[in-house]
């Protein structure tokens, strides 16, 4: 049987919604481990923000009204993920339902490509934070598996779309592939729009300057130290996150005490080896947030510190405390490539342009 024949069974076996699965609210079992995940750290930056619900497959998904289903990694949130967001939620509360984010995880490639390095500007619970912030009701991060990877274009619609989340309406970005050796395409979805009575609606690209946003992009430009061009396109600066950690004390020696920031997520998206204007935020209950500074990252090269990459950062009006306290340190400008200096007179010296160049890079976007 061919896709179209298999199109017209459902059109004249189920006369639209009825028969995929769809069940009323309650009549699904309750989801066991369904997370409430609010905007910032997991409640620590933000617990007054609106929650997202997050299910770990598709099986778990609880209906309660009219879906709106929207599709993709949404590896950084960035410009036009929000588009879509802003688009699905203003659907679901028009009629009365339940915006969703349907994901996988992990990220198709890494099982495509086994050995493929993916960097992720967004760590999952990053990514379920930002959405929170965009209002987003519910976010499903279903599994990505061999098997799952063979679900046709029809499987997927029929059976997970609009059995497993009772989607009533679909929003897609203008490039979105779906089903198996992604043979779906805008077309089919207008097709078995009609099959199974939902409404469909394909977002325009969103451009920064004459460049289609793309995660893709957003990633080469944070590797390769365009931090502020990649701010543009995620509408935010790019951030990393993790604890402040004894160092060496090489800053302090020097005049410029460092918080040294360890802990930061293997799979985290890190900018090139140099010094950068940032800010970072204290991200306990005592705070501050928002504090100017200068980052290192990088090995070090004059002192001879080995190959593991080292994220510093010297705050330009308040002195570091606090070893073991969480910190967001977000990336605003590139200053300087990182290099070897032959005295430490000659880093101090350079040190304080970099200072005085970070100073006037944060001080501009007020």
């Amino acid at each position: 049987m061919n896709e179209s024949e298999k199109v017209e069974g459902q059109r004249n076996g189920s006369g639209g919604r009825e028969g995929v699965g769809v069940s009323a609210k309650g009549s699904r079992r309750e989801a066991e481990g369904v997370e409430r995940h609010s905007a910032k750290f997991g409640n620590i930056f933000a617990p007054d923000l609106q929650d997202v619900q997050i299910y770990h497959q598709l099986s778990d998904f609880v209906v309660s009204g009219p879906t709106v289903v929207t599709l993709g990694t949404f590896d950084g949130v960035h410009l036009g993920h929000q588009k879509l967001v802003a688009r699905a939620v203003a659907k679901a509360r028009e009629l009365g339902g339940t915006a969703v984010l349907l994901t996988l995880e992990p990220h198709p490639r890494k099982l495509i490509h086994p050995d493929f390095v993916l960097s992720r500007l967004t760590l999952p619970s990053e990514r379920a934070e930002l959405l929170a912030t965009a209002g987003l009701d519910a976010l499903v991060e279903h599994p990505f598996t061999t098997e799952f990877a063979q679900t046709s274009s029809l499987d997927f619609v029929r059976r997970d779309l609009v059995g497993h989340l009772g989607m009533r309406h679909l929003i897609v970005g203008y490039d979105h592939r779906f089903g198996r050796n992604r043979e779906g395409d805008f077309a089919q979805l207008q097709e078995y729009s009609h099959v199974f009575d939902f409404g469909l609606e394909q977002i325009e690209a969103v451009s920064a300057g004459e460049q289609v946003l793309s995660s893709t992009k957003i990633r080469s430009a944070v590797a390769e130290g365009r931090v502020s061009e990649a701010a543009l396109a995620l509408g935010r600066p790019h951030f990393v996150r993790g604890e402040v950690v004894s160092g060496r004390g090489i800053g302090r020696g020097l005049g410029y005490r460092t918080a040294n920031v360890g802990g930061i997520h293997p799979d985290k998206a890190m900018p090139s080896f140099g010094v950068y204007a940032v800010e970072l935020d204290f991200c306990d209950a005592e705070g501050p947030r928002g504090l100017a500074g200068v980052a290192n990252y990088g090995v070090r090269p004059s002192f001879g510190s080995g190959s593991e990459p080292v994220l510093e950062v010297h705050l330009l009006d308040v002195e570091a405390q606090g070893y073991g306290r969480p910190v967001e340190v977000r990336f605003i400008d590139f200053i300087r490539a990182e290099q070897t200096f032959e005295t430490p007179e000659a880093l101090k010296a350079q040190i304080a342009r970099d200072v005085e160049r970070a100073r006037a890079t944060l001080a501009s976007r007020c």
